[in-house]
């Protein structure tokens, strides 16, 4: 006779996988935003830009930016798309009324 098996120990290990996976997949997409300098914009602007492109139905639009994507993953220096401010890595825009110390 076989030894039965212990499902509750593979449905955690199952479980556990699934979370080291949904975590792998949000710090890659972390990574992606700071890789393409999407991580210097701000937090709403990143937010709706990703909801029009969910929302855009035009196939050749997201064909498009679909190769853009692709092209990007595929060259070998992966440089940021340019940014339409320039300011120095790590800084951080004063807030209107604030002086600079």
């Amino acid at each position: 006779m076989r030894k039965p098996k212990d499902f509750d120990t593979e449905l955690k290990a199952l479980a556990d996988k699934a979370k080291a996976i949904k975590e792998r997949r949000v710090r890659q997409l972390g990574e992606l935003v700071a890789a393409t300098g999407a991580d210097a914009l701000d937090a709403d602007l990143l937010a709706g830009a990703l909801l029009g492109a969910v929302a855009m139905k035009d196939a050749a639009t997201r064909e498009g930016w679909r190769k853009v994507g692709a092209a990007f993953f595929q060259s070998k220096a992966r440089q940021p798309a340019p940014r339409s401010e320039q300011q120095p890595e790590g800084a951080h825009p004063l807030q209107s009324g604030a002086a600079s110390r």
